[in-house]
């Protein structure tokens, strides 16, 4: 059985002193309004008497006239406490929905945050292996037997980095000279990739201490794999102001590693199957989804207005909270934000 919320046992205890409180106020209206009826009584009684009855009239008018005063205040405590119960009920829903929204900033951020440093990584990878003696070798003359070298390397390197799909060495041109995995990929050897916006880029990298990093795509050279491109420069002596000898690009298996953040989300009971946690794209475009829905080409409408964090009710009243990435270290992200996106319990 889940356990009550703050704003629902707030909610019930508020009802409870509010139906009380009316029950109680109802006896009062019925004991002034017998009163009245006495007070009534005794001053026909009192005019009936003449004389001898005018005192016993006054003090029939005091009855009735306290009897009106009971029933008016009867009246505005009525008033007041269930405008107060009321203003109690919605200011602590506000405080719980706030909590909550802060909770869920927090949840979005935490994910963001976990691929940030996790791609971070990659970014460090793809610039140390870039200065690998063999693959240095292989970009400067790609023998066969630097080829072969190199291509022993980049399996080395794949064997004990279970999050990569492949590893691709290319010359200056875009034609790749080398891959760590050709066994699974036998037909990228030979393939130019000089018109892919990931080599271009990284092409045209200063030094060998810059870095890119491409938008998570399909990658249809590798099975269609859902992929995220990162790449250095390959220069001469593994120099970072060497000849450009060539790319190194690292191919981040995405799709296992995303699914495993946003699905790994910390959701109370009842909460996973009406929320949805997303990663998504600068323009939107949602990277990883905890339900699988429209992962790479569904652009989701968030309506940051300008912010890096918060939180709003959209057109159908579901709960969004969303987070930019804060970057981490020396990587400043893409414009990424993490969103978790909310039903209320029982809605459709």
């Amino acid at each position: 059985m889940n356990s009550l919320t703050l704003s629902e046992v707030v909610g019930t205890s508020a009802r409870a002193l509010k139906d009380g409180a009316s029950s109680n106020l109802a006896s009062i209206r019925s004991i002034t309004g017998r009163m009245k009826l006495l007070a009534l009584n005794a001053l026909i009684e009192a005019a009936h008497a003449g004389e001898k009855g005018a005192g016993f009239g006054v003090v029939a008018q005091e009855v009735r006239t306290v009897s009106t005063e009971v029933e008016h205040l009867a009246t505005a405590l009525d008033h007041n406490l269930s405008a107060g119960v009321d203003d109690l009920t919605r200011a602590v829903s506000n405080l719980a929905e706030e909590a909550r929204a802060g909770r869920c900033i927090d949840l979005a951020l935490n994910a963001v945050e976990l691929i940030d440093r996790n791609l971070y990584e990659r970014t460090c990878d793809v610039r140390w292996w870039a200065t690998d003696a063999a693959v240095v070798a292989c970009g400067a003359e790609p023998t066969p037997h630097a080829v072969d070298y190199a291509t022993e390397r980049l399996g080395v390197i794949l064997s004990a980095y279970t999050v990569y799909l492949d590893l691709w060495l290319c010359d200056t041109e875009g034609r790749v000279l080398a891959n760590g995995r050709p066994d699974a990929y036998p037909g990228v050897v030979g393939t130019h990739v000089g018109g892919e916006p990931w080599f271009r880029e990284a092409a045209a990298l200063r030094d060998g201490d810059a870095f890119t990093a491409a938008d998570v795509r399909s990658e249809p050279r590798l099975g269609g794999a859902q992929v995220a491109t990162y790449c250095a420069g390959v220069r001469s002596g593994g120099r970072a102001d060497g000849r450009a000898l060539g790319v190194l690009a690292i191919h981040f298996d995405w799709q296992p590693q995303a699914r495993a953040i946003v699905e790994g989300v910390r959701l109370g009971d009842g909460e996973r199957e009406r929320t949805r946690v997303m990663l998504l794209d600068a323009a939107g475009r949602v990277l990883a989804c905890s339900q699988g829905r429209g992962v790479l080409n569904e652009v989701y409408p968030l309506n940051d207005e300008g912010r890096s964090h918060g939180h709003y009710r959209d057109g159908r009243g579901r709960s969004v909270a969303f987070h930019a990435t804060p970057g981490y270290e020396t990587y400043r992200g893409l414009g990424w934000r993490g969103v978790i996106e909310q039903r209320e319990a029982g809605a459709p």
